[in-house]
């Protein structure tokens, strides 16, 4: 009887197959079709995601539904949008969760990224429609922006409400361990976001993904977090091509594109993990004070504002 031997075996399974047995794989995408055929552990979303699969004809009953509640709910047509608005996520979440296994991260309104009682208070009320639908708190992310008030609304409610949060928008070394700090579940630091930075704001135009700064930084931030133990896991984020994803082979979780997800599914060549908790632990690394956390936390890994990060993600269809 023949046997395949461990390297044939290997070329012959796709890359995602690989990936998926060092990393929680996680589908970014609000298309549920996406989510049938790449079967992920998880799914992310977001507004331009929501957007995007929103105007799809297949999906229309729910673009329906979610108005319909907003108008039921009453009040000035700012608040019936804001009803409709969570109740969209909410709903599109719902029919996530009947496609994985785990859990969905559904996200606060960028806009409030400044005011921490908003943004608890809009968390809070999106949980309420997800235990209104029969989930538990347990299958739900709640996104929030890794601004200083973003932080500080992860932690209180981590904290005081028992809600794990996701925090996004976070481009930094400082951010990630404000984060930690505050003992959050997850962070999802950009890495398509900070190379993007590099290349609209240096000479350099294009990089290796062993050389990638989106890269460098996810891998800072996990040997880092391995290395203090740290609970917080990391989610690579805002991925630009597989190359980037390959590099993080080993992070806690990668949330990755239907696109991209398609290109790895096609690639049988063979990866390797390139992350994991000894090689961090084993690191030679001192711990950043919080006094340090919070000088540098305002300017991120470049001259690029948390402010006006936020600001140009909002209004961008790009993840």
């Amino acid at each position: 009887m023949s046997t395949v031997s461990p390297d044939k075996r290997r070329k012959m399974e796709s890359a995602l197959n690989q990936l998926k047995k060092h990393t929680v794989v996680v589908a970014d995408t609000g298309d549920f079709n996406a989510i049938d055929e790449y079967k992920p552990q998880d799914a992310t979303t977001n507004p331009s995601l929501i957007l995007a699969a929103a105007k799809m004809p297949a999906y229309q009953h729910l673009l329906d539904q979610a108005i319909n509640y907003g108008i039921a709910k009453g009040g000035t047509e700012e608040e019936q949008v804001a009803h409709t608005m969570d109740k969209l996520f909410v709903t599109f979440g719902l029919e996530i969760l009947k496609k994985v296994p785990g859990r969905v991260s559904t996200e606060v309104d960028a806009r409030l990224s400044f005011d921490k009682d908003e943004m608890v208070a809009k968390a809070l009320g999106l949980i309420a429609l997800y235990k209104e639908a029969g989930i538990s708190k347990e299958r739900v992310l709640i996104k929030l922006s890794s601004t200083w008030e973003g932080i500080q609304a992860g932690k209180e409610l981590e904290e005081k409400h028992g809600v794990h949060c996701n925090m996004t928008l976070l481009f930094s070394f400082a951010q990630a361990v404000a984060c930690a700090e505050a003992k959050v579940t997850l962070i999802s630091p950009f890495v398509g976001r900070i190379l993007d930075w590099y290349k609209e704001n240096t000479d350099r135009k294009s990089y290796e993904p062993h050389e990638d700064p989106g890269v460098l930084s996810v891998t800072k931030i996990y040997n880092y977090y391995k290395k203090f133990g740290y609970t917080t896991v990391v989610m690579g984020a805002s991925f630009r091509n597989t190359g980037q994803v390959k590099a993080l082979t080993g992070c806690d979780l990668l949330t990755i594109s239907p696109g991209l997800l398609a290109e790895l599914s096609q690639d049988h060549s063979s990866i390797t993990e390139m992350l994991n908790v000894e090689k961090g632990t084993h690191l030679f690394a001192f711990p950043l004070l919080m006094s340090h956390v919070t000088k540098f936390l305002g300017p991120l890994e470049g001259t690029l504002s948390l402010s006006e990060a936020a600001t140009d993600w909002l209004f961008s269809d790009q993840p």
